[in-house]
């Protein structure tokens, strides 16, 4: 068997960042402890990832605050194009459109999220000019606590609705879903943020959904 290829697209919790004491923090996760690299372990000889968590990443909208450089759609055509062949993608996104600045609902989360599965759909991007295999994870709900809690005000409620309505899009596309909040929680000091703990298990329960995308 060739080598398979995974790009994992999400936003911190994808790219490892650890719980913030306050905003100006940056700091992350080695490699062995995000749950990508912890994925490509586990998968073991044969299987290569690819970590495309970008902080502050939206499904597909621009951030007035942040910048337009956080819309997930706008970026991901470039970087289906950029690792091809992929063979799989896996989308943990949603975190971000929960802030207070959006006004989105639930739903419109969830459709956000399908839009850009339907854009990997239409890609050639995977192996012979094919769709990549798509994953659907609904991130962790998130707390409103420490210095994200103004950010992310009435994100709490709208983040416990998430996972059903994102398990009914990938019912309709047909593909793998994961529940990330029936594994894990996130860090309480702002919130949002993972611990070593919520890596390890988050890994463990994409694992399952990898291996469902290829039975």
């Amino acid at each position: 068997m060739s080598e398979r290829t995974i790009l994992c697209f999400g936003d911190s919790n994808t790219h490892g960042t650890i719980a913030l004491p306050s905003l100006s923090a940056r700091r992350r996760h080695p490699r062995d402890v995000r749950w990508p690299g912890r994925l490509e372990a586990a998968l073991g000889a044969g299987w290569r990832i690819i970590e495309e968590g970008h902080p502050g990443r939206t499904t597909l909208h621009d951030d007035p605050v942040e910048g337009p450089h956080k819309n997930g759609l706008t970026v991901l055509p470039a970087l289906l194009e950029t690792h091809r062949p992929i063979d799989l993608v896996v989308i943990m996104l949603g975190t971000n459109d929960l802030k207070a600045r959006y006004a989105l609902t639930p739903m419109d989360i969830a459709l956000s999220v399908e839009k850009l599965a339907l854009a990997v759909r239409a890609s050639p991007a995977g192996p012979d000019g094919a769709a990549p295999r798509i994953v659907i994870v609904a991130p962790v709900p998130i707390l409103e606590s420490g210095c994200l809690a103004e950010i992310f005000a009435g994100g709490s409620e709208k983040s416990r609705a998430l996972a059903p309505r994102l398990r009914d899009v990938a019912a309709r596309l047909g593909c793998p879903f994961v529940d990330a909040g029936r594994v894990a929680s996130v860090d309480p000091l702002d919130g949002v943020h993972l611990d070593a703990d919520a890596h390890v298990a988050i890994a463990d329960a994409i694992l399952d959904g990898v291996r469902a995308a290829f039975s």
